[in-house]
């Protein structure tokens, strides 16, 4: 028993601990690095932010700027302009013989109604049932209302203004519907009611 215990010992002073200690500080370590680098990926964000907005700043002068060279004495002194509405948003609309570039509030298009492909195919119908996608620059001035209603109010206006390119228009124009005023507004809040229609709960007592 004596030289059993003996050999126990033996093989335990044999083994050497410092090596699994001395790995967990490093692990450790290591653990802590990976925070620290995106605690400095947030910090600097608000500079990448800032830089961005200059950008679309830059942008927007120079928009302006085209437009301004473009439409000599404004929207008022042009020639091919349409007014369109479509709830309560309102827009004006030049067309001008270009490449067909659309310019809303001196924002290029897609920016101004965020990339959304519904919004942007309102804005192209007009001059694609014609075939002038390419032919005419179109220039908008918006207000009123949301995105949904703006597009919709610069399609109307669109087709308004190729009326004055060609009274031949009209025929393909109206077949497509791009003529038709859409007259549907939200109805009025009545009293006694929470909406328009909708009642509050009935209490039997």
């Amino acid at each position: 028993m004596a030289i059993t215990m003996s050999s126990l010992t033996s093989s335990f002073a044999s083994l050497s601990f410092t090596s699994q200690i001395s790995q967990k500080p490093n692990s450790i370590s290591l653990a802590f690095a990976k925070p620290n680098c995106s605690t400095l990926v947030k910090r600097h964000s608000p500079l990448v932010v800032a830089a961005n907005a200059a950008a679309v700043a830059g942008e927007t002068e120079d928009l302006k700027k085209f437009v301004k060279a473009t439409l000599p004495g404004g929207f008022a002194a042009q020639t091919l302009w349409g007014t369109g509405r479509r709830k309560s948003a309102i827009a004006r609309v030049v067309l001008k013989e270009g490449t067909g570039k659309v310019i809303i509030n001196y924002r290029d298009a897609k920016e101004y109604l965020q990339g959304n492909p519904l919004w942007i195919q309102y804005v192209k119908v007009p001059l694609a049932t014609l075939g002038y996608e390419s032919s005419y620059d179109v220039f908008v001035k918006a207000h009123g209302g949301g995105l949904s209603g703006q597009a919709q109010a610069i399609s109307l206006g669109i087709a308004r203004a190729l009326l004055k390119v060609s009274e031949d228009h009209r025929v393909p124009l109206r077949k497509e519907g791009l003529l038709t005023r859409d007259a549907r507004v939200v109805e009025r809040k009545k009293v006694g009611l929470k909406k328009a229609r909708k009642a509050p709960q009935f209490s039997k007592r």
